[in-house]
This record gives C-alpha cells, structure tokens and sequence, in this order.
C-alpha cells in the first residue's frame, strides 16, 4: 500500500513539472491559443485534473493520435499537434534523403519530392489543427497541400494517391463525442500508416521538445511562398466521377426516385454524398436539416456513431412522414456509413455494419457476375471481427476471403500486396463489421462517399423488382442460417484504465472460459502471430457450434470490446444464445 501511494505522489509530481513549463511556454509561442491559455489557468492548484492531462504523452500509433481536446501532453491541442507535425515531416524527410541518396540502375538519382496532403472534418478546432500542421510543414521545407474546405477522410487518401505525396494527414476523431479530435496519418500508398512507420514517427516525435524544438512559418507566407498549396477543384470533382464508376448496374433499368433520407450527421458528408447521388438521378432526397450544416458540437447528436439506433434517431423520424426506402447516415468524417430500412409493414429497422456489408458484398457479387465483369480470381476482404457469414457468401461466388486485423489499414495493405502482385482488379469488395465498406482500389481506406451511393442503387434496385432490402437480408439468412454479431463495449476512462484493460485481458488468457453454456473449443491469441498476422492484443474464443467471441481494448479509445458471434436456425435462438454470451461476459469483465 506504501509503494502504491509513492507512485502517486511521483506522478502528481512529475505532473504538477510538466503543467507548470506548460503554464510558462504556451503563451509566447507562435502556436499560442488563447483558449489553452485560458485552460491552464483554470485548472491551477487541481491535481487530479492536472495529473489526468499532463502525466504522459498522448501516445502515437497506426492511427495517429487521438484524445480529448484541452491543454497538455495528454490531450489534443495546438501544441501537440505542431509536435507530432516536426516529427511526422523529421520522419518524411529521412525517408526522401534516403531515396534521394539511391540510385537507379542507369546510375540515375530516383526523383521523389517530399509532399504531404491534409484534409480536416468539423469537429471543434479541426481546421485550425490543419493549418498548424501546414505551417509546421512548410517550415520544414514540405510541400503542404490543404484542402479548401473540411473533406471526408477517404478524400485526403485519394489526395495522397492523386498527387503522388509521401504521406497524408486528416484531422478527424471519427464517430467520437464533440470532446475528441484526432490526427490520423497515411503513407504514400493512401493506406494508414505501418506499424513500422508509426514506431518510427513517434520516436521522431519523441525526439523533439513541445516548445523550443517546433519551427513554423506564417500561413499566407506559405500560400505566398508555393510551400501551401490548396488542393484543386479537379481533384475533388475525380474523386466524385470515380467513385460514380464503381456502379454495378450496367444497363438495369430502376426507379432513381424511391424516397432517401440522409444526415450527414453535422459533418463532411453532405457535399460529396449529394453530388455523387444527384449526378446519378437520384431526385428524391431529404436531408435532415438539424444535422445538415457542419457543427462539431453535434447538438442533436451527442455520439455521432452511425452503428447506434440514436445517430439515426431524428433520420427516422423524417422517413416515417415520407414513408422513406432508406435511411442514410455518414459519420463526422464520412469514412462509415449507417443505415435504417423499411419492412413491409413500413416499421424502421437500424441495420448492423456486418448486415449492411453481407447485402452489399451479396449485391455486387451477383451483379458483376450478370454483367460478366466478375475477376477469374475473384479477392474480398474483411476483418477478424467482422461476420464469418461474409466468407460463406464469397465462397458462392467464387471469392477468395483474405481475413485482417481489426483496422481498415489492414485491409489497404492487402490491396497494396494485390497490386504489387498485378492483381489489383482481382478486388472485389471489402467491409467491416463497424460500417466501413470500400468497392474499389481509388483509396485505400474505407469510404463513406462511394459506399452511399452503392447502397442507395442497391436499394432501388431491389425496389424496382419489388424487394425491400428487410426481405433480402431474409432471404441470406435462409440461404446460409441466421447469422447474428454483435459489438459490446466496455469504458475504462482515465489514466489508469488502459493498465486495467491490460489486466482484464491477461486474465482471459490465463483462464479458460464457458460462455452461454458452452466450453471453449480453441482461443486464438493474435498477441502471438497466428495466421501470418501481425502481432495484436486480440484474444478470440471458439465455441461449440460455429459461434465465437473476440476481446480486444481499442487502440484509439480507453474501450474493451467484445464480438459476439452466433450463428442458428433461427433469430429467436440467436438472440436468446447471444444474450447469454453477452451476460457471461459482462460477469466475468467485472470480476476481473
């Protein structure tokens, strides 16, 4: 108990040190804001507060960074964005010296010029990050280009790719609450940044003090200068027409004004979403104008996740007055897409990003077969916790499954493998269980954009044969049994609860577990490298009769969360086993 309260004394210490070169520094840099200033003097005299925020460093992974908005290493803020900026441009321009020191075999230096693409969303102080990390580029003698305005996230990733840049930024946090913001980095590729590259990037991070080590030069003086380049019209207008030309409908002919409903969910989704969907006839949509307007406040929406029934809540309610087909909703960065269907008894019913998926993988399937544009060797891809009824339907069409860690990044590298492998068209489609989908290789992450408009011709085009998505979703699990996954998530906030999801998953691995009624038949530590994969605290436990359950804490968020996975004859019999499951494991995470 000593030890205990010895180590809490050293951290207030080293915390109340940190605080107070913060209380000295942050006003009479360039980066200052005011808003942090304010901040720290706030919370003087405040351990616990003082303690929360400014014990460690946010720390820097395959995605970036991530955390609450405020002042201190831990959280994100003007200055922790400029740091991680010098380090990610330190990392990027190692990389150029490295290619520029090579040469090609005629003796010829390879030609490679350090650029870097950067694209924010409406979350609170989003573009003001953009520009700070502009700033922070141009200093370090990078080519920045920006986009105008906020832009979805598969956007910044076609960018990287358009442009031939040596890595991207997006300022986003996702589907998180309005108290997140994030900085999620992309490699070359368009593809979310290696485990290799990020170890690499944050020890170059790490290098630099938060203050006395951060060049930056003014943001007109960059535009003046040509070192900040806003992105062009020409490319947001490629993305549109490229994502138009993933259409699987040929010369089917359907009703392009069935009833749509679609928020944006006060984020970047509503220009690109419309354009897209306008461009190709479709006449009958509504949005939902309380979440129309760009608001990192999200004030009708507090989680503006697309997975929950309340994102969708006031989307629902519009469609009951139109009798609406579909509901549609993008999250802040427009990279996931929820959506709400209409049965025959006109109720609405919110679908899983694992349903959604199975009827688009399903629908693109069978329409590139009809229009004879099915790959020899036909690729899908999905993630480990996504649906194993996803590899049963592939499998009827002649498609290989390629099964990923959790993170759609994963998913980006194996389209890179098929490209380097000249395969690249073998792809067909990919999805995961949290509503990313992606049709096509243009990015390499998922899209909210391209994945609107194909569920919007999926829609009317089994309404124009009389089908509802409700009966075909049906009619696939009369085709391979009623397949029911399920995400349950368990919140461990504060400084110590990354220390006790570590504790709760040592345990299960140490401890063999029955879960609704049922033994453990095998458990899967990818910690270990199973299948080829790289190394993750993922656990998945195989049960009796084809069900499963995989735990993992989230890499972004203090999050543990569990996949439940069942599979029976009926829906009944799926929701009463995976109840169960969900019970037992709630019991045995509070035990822990």
């Amino acid at each position: 108990m000593t030890k205990r309260n010895t180590n809490l004394t050293d951290n207030s210490r080293q915390a109340q040190s940190v605080y107070e070169k913060w209380l000295e520094k942050a006003g009479k840099v360039k980066t200052a804001d005011p808003d942090i200033v304010k901040e720290l003097q706030e919370i003087k005299g405040n351990r616990e507060k003082i303690e929360d925020a400014f014990c460690r460093n946010l720390v820097f992974g395959t995605g970036g960074l991530r955390g609450i908005l405020g002042a201190g290493p831990n959280r994100i803020n003007v200055h922790t964005v400029a740091r991680a900026s010098s380090g990610l441009a330190d990392w990027i321009i190692h990389q150029y010296q490295c290619r520029k020191n090579s040469h090609n075999a005629d003796g010829s230096e390879g030609v490679w010029e350090p650029k870097i693409a950067v694209s924010y969303d409406s979350r609170i102080k989003s573009r003001l990050f953009a520009r700070i990390a502009c700033q922070v580029f141009a200093a370090r003698g990078l080519k920045a280009y920006v986009y105008p305005e906020l832009m979805p996230t598969p956007c910044l990733s076609f960018a990287v790719r358009r442009l031939g840049c040596a890595a991207g930024v997006m300022i986003t946090a996702s589907h998180n609450p309005k108290e997140y913001n994030g900085y999620k980095v992309y490699g070359g590729d368009g593809c979310q940044i290696t485990m290799e590259a990020a170890d690499e990037i944050y020890k170059a991070i790490e290098r630099l003090d938060m203050f006395d080590d951060i060049p930056i030069t003014d943001f007109q003086d960059g535009l003046e200068s040509g070192r900040i380049e806003y992105i062009s019209e020409d490319i947001c207008e490629d993305f549109i027409q490229t994502i138009k030309g993933q259409s699987v409908l040929g010369d089917a002919v359907i009703d392009k004004s069935i009833p749509i409903i679609y928020t944006p969910l006060n984020g970047t989704g509503l220009k690109p979403v419309l354009s897209v969907l306008r461009e190709c006839g479709y006449s009958n949509i509504t949005v939902v104008e309380e979440q129309k307007e760009p608001d990192g406040n999200f004030p009708t929406c507090p989680y503006p996740n697309p997975e929950i029934e309340e994102a969708l809540a006031l989307g629902i309610e519009y469609a009951k007055k139109v009798k609406a087909a579909l509901v549609l909703a993008t999250d802040p960065d427009c990279d996931r897409v929820g959506i709400a269907i209409k049965d025959s008894q006109d109720r609405y019913e919110l679908l899983t990003g694992n349903e959604t998926g199975l009827l688009l993988l399903d629908y693109i399937c069978s329409r590139r077969i009809a229009l004879g544009t099915m790959p020899k060797t036909p690729v899908v891809a999905k993630t480990i916790v996504t649906s194993d009824m996803g590899e049963r339907i592939a499998a009827r069409y002649g498609a290989e499954t390629i099964n990923v860690l959790t993170g759609f990044k994963f998913i980006g590298e194996q389209i890179g493998i098929l490209e380097a492998e000249k395969r690249e068209k073998d792809f067909v489609f990919a999805f995961e269980e949290s509503c990313g989908y992606l049709s096509g290789t243009y990015v390499r992450d998922k899209d909210g954009v391209g994945a609107a408009f194909l569920i919007c011709e999926m829609c009317a085009y089994y309404s124009s044969m009389g089908i509802n998505l409700k009966d075909k979703l049906d009619g696939l699990y009369g085709a391979y049994g009623f397949s029911m996954d399920r995400l349950h998530s368990y919140k461990f906030p504060g400084a110590r609860g990354f220390e006790k999801m570590n504790r709760i998953m040592n345990g299960f691995r140490r401890t063999p577990v029955a879960l609704g009624g049922m033994k453990t038949e095998t458990i899967i530590d990818y910690q270990l490298g199973i299948h080829g994969l790289p190394k993750s605290n993922v656990l998945k436990f195989v049960l009796a009769e084809g069900c499963s359950v995989v735990i993992r804490p989230s890499g972004t968020e203090p999050i543990l969360k569990t996949y439940i996975s069942v599979c029976t004859g009926s829906r009944e019999e799926s929701r009463r086993l995976e109840a169960e499951i969900a019970a037992d494991l709630q019991r045995l995470i509070a035990e822990t």
